[in-house]
């Protein structure tokens, strides 16, 4: 018979408290992954896919057994509703409250200009899947923990006018151009791009999100002679600018930044929606590789709504989103750590990645935090509600 003693029952009942938080103490804890987007309003559709896209690639990673012997990756979203001190809120709150190791997000390029001083404050890595103000990136921070995986303006910019120039023989550009950081890069970066073809804008304009009517701008545009229009908005400011030239019966060539593809355009543009012409980083229509695959049959399985790539939109939400939380994550594996500096490193540092969007060959290095060029954007429009690259619009 065993005879308990006060020591020996003090001994036991330690024991056993401590049995009790072995499961606990060893358990792997989450990588915690952060998202900040625009979860309402018109672009809410646009923050959704990206959400998506990271939900099917965290999906795919958990499945394999997650991160660093077995630590499964968590995602912690919060709605910036477009606005750039909620964004900031949103990331303090992820970065102190959360403590989470990246953060995703700034839909809007005023959010994300935003949250770019305080997470290279703070050292934490911000990939951006959306948001392609040029300052974004390249902010001056040394080291910088801002990445991307998206549309680059200055890049783009030059794309619009290669574009606007092969497709509708432009020779007299006029911009009308969201009055917001978002503007004001895309700018700099088409008067730029037009001076390298030897020309310059015949008229630039500015309007606002909150404006209705856009009709004075553009009749200034139409009496300097522009004959196509390069526009820079985000879904409804672009929806406005349409309706503005079908009250006018102007039929001028839009080329347009990517900001259509947010949301609803079709349904506030108008008919007329399907006659702009905006970029775009990556399609689920056409000819897919295995990756492309792998992921349409994901979405297909996670989310009853999606049939097919008709239901994947914008899908460049989609695409970005899952591209770039599989560089985070070879990033943490190729460091062993889900310490953030170690992260930082670890995506400066990545050798190869077979994506979705393209085969990634040393993506990012201590002074080029954009993982996409020029050669990654394909040109598409609206059709029937669809968006379509523009080679399979008929």
């Amino acid at each position: 018979m065993i005879r308990f003693t006060r020591r020996t029952f003090a001994a036991a009942c330690t024991l056993v408290a401590c049995s009790a938080f072995i499961p606990t103490a060893f358990a792997a804890d989450p990588i915690k992954i952060g998202l900040v987007t625009a979860l309402s309003g018109q672009s809410a559709q646009a923050g959704e896919a990206i959400a998506r896209g990271l939900s099917v690639a965290i999906d795919e990673i958990n499945a394999k057994g997650g991160l660093l012997g077995g630590r499964k990756i968590e995602l912690v979203r919060r709605d910036d509703e477009g606005n750039p001190a909620k964004g900031v809120i949103a990331a303090r709150e992820l970065i102190y409250k959360e403590k989470v190791s990246v953060i995703f997000g700034g839909l809007d390029t005023p959010v994300s200009m935003a949250m770019v001083p305080l997470v290279n404050q703070e050292k934490v890595p911000f990939m951006g899947p959306w948001a392609a103000g040029t300052g974004i990136t390249k902010n001056g921070a040394s080291p910088n923990y801002v990445f991307r995986v998206s549309a680059v303006d200055e890049i783009v910019d030059k794309a619009m006018v290669q574009y606007a120039q092969k497709t509708f023989k432009s020779s007299k550009a006029g911009l009308i151009l969201i009055n917001n950081p978002w503007g004001e890069s895309n700018e700099k970066g088409l008067v730029a791009a037009l001076a390298e073809k030897g020309t310059k804008p015949v008229g630039i304009e500015k309007f606002e999100g909150s404006d209705i009517d856009v009709v004075p701008q553009l009749n200034r545009l139409k009496a300097a002679g522009a004959d196509t229009l390069y526009m820079v908005g985000n879904v409804g400011p672009s929806a406005q600018v349409v309706k503005s030239l079908d009250r006018m019966d102007w039929k001028v060539p839009v080329v347009s930044h990517w900001g259509p593809a947010g949301g609803r355009f079709t349904e506030l543009a108008g008919p007329n929606a399907k006659n702009v012409h905006f970029v775009q980083t990556y399609s689920f229509f056409g000819k897919q590789s295995p990756v492309g695959e792998k992921v349409i049959n994901a979405l297909k399985a996670k989310y009853p709504n999606v049939k097919g790539p008709d239901d994947i939109t914008p899908a460049v939400g989609v695409a970005n989103a899952y591209d770039g939380m599989q560089l985070v994550a070879l990033a943490i594996t190729k460091k062993g750590s889900s310490d953030r500096e170690a992260i930082r490193e670890g995506l400066e540092s990545i050798d190869r990645y077979e994506g979705l969007i393209k085969t990634y060959t040393k993506p990012y290095s201590p002074t080029n935090h954009d993982a996409l060029s020029e050669n990654d954007y394909v040109w598409a429009q609206f059709i029937d509600n669809r968006i379509l690259p523009v080679g399979l619009a008929k």
